[in-house]
């Protein structure tokens, strides 16, 4: 499983998140505590906002903890916005493509979990999506294919209402081809002005995610671990939920998809 970081608020460097705290997303690579594996080597990203509507968008397929480019850009880029990712492979090429955050126009996104069955179903969400999302995918992995699952689904006017319907096309799709659902869906996404977020899992095991302030009221951070926990004002989000960060508050709501419900095949 992968390890996360979005945060939201005044003007901060990259390095107060991703690099510098004593669990930071560098350590995490190495060394996260609340995941399967205590290594995320599979590559990192970035994703940040600025003066444009679009991201900057930075990936590599190095491991984080070796790549002293991604330290040197953390310490200058300053952003109100910004998601950071180290990946940790369940499917998918160990490739630049393959690395999260993905990003469409003003849109970015990065994911912990995976979709269960994935190579049975993916060929039928593929195929539902239109040609136009369908040219921008790069890579292979499931996480981007959501992302465009929500594209299609009205993520510009509907954010909550385009992850769940989303979600329904996953889990219909997994009792179409006979298979027990299984989707782990632990997300952060932003268009530039509001960060969004999810926690749901199938199985009611959904990977972690916390939220706090930064120090001094700076803004608003969603991790998959605390980067810092010594001080640090983190919340659990709980299973099943939506959070919206946007104009310094924070909402959370219920996240319960909608689906077919069809049986499975015998």
């Amino acid at each position: 499983m992968c390890r996360w970081a979005a945060y939201s608020g005044q003007e901060v460097f990259l390095e107060d998140i991703v690099t510098s705290p004593c669990h930071s997303l560098i350590a995490q690579s190495h060394c996260a505590q609340e995941a399967k594996s205590p290594t995320n080597g599979d590559g990192f990203g970035l994703a940040w906002y600025g003066d444009r509507p679009e991201p900057g968008l930075y990936r590599d397929i190095l491991p984080a903890w070796s790549d002293p480019n991604l330290i040197s850009l953390c310490r200058q880029i300053r952003s109100p916005l910004f998601l950071a990712h180290i990946r940790a492979s369940t499917g998918g090429a160990t490739s630049r493509a393959n690395c999260h955050p993905f990003v469409s126009g003003r849109w970015s996104f990065i994911h912990n979990g995976q979709i269960g069955g994935f190579e049975r179903i993916r060929r039928s969400l593929e195929n539902a999506i239109p040609d136009e999302l369908y040219d921008q995918k790069q890579g292979t992995t499931d996480s981007e294919l959501f992302f465009l699952l929500m594209l299609d689904e009205g993520l510009d006017a509907d954010p909550r209402g385009a992850a769940l319907r989303a979600t329904g096309r996953v889990i219909d799709a997994a009792n179409r081809a006979g298979i027990e659902p299984s989707l782990k869906l632990t997300a952060a996404f932003s268009d530039g002005r509001s960060l969004f977020a999810i926690r749901y899992a199938t199985d009611d095991h959904a990977p972690t995610l916390y939220t706090g302030e930064m120090r001094g009221g700076a803004g608003r951070c969603l991790v998959s671990e605390p980067f810092d926990r010594e001080g640090g004002n983190w919340q659990a989000v709980a299973q099943s939920s939506f959070v919206t960060v946007a104009d310094g508050a924070m909402s959370i709501q219920p996240f319960v998809p909608s689906f077919k419900g069809l049986a499975l095949a015998g």
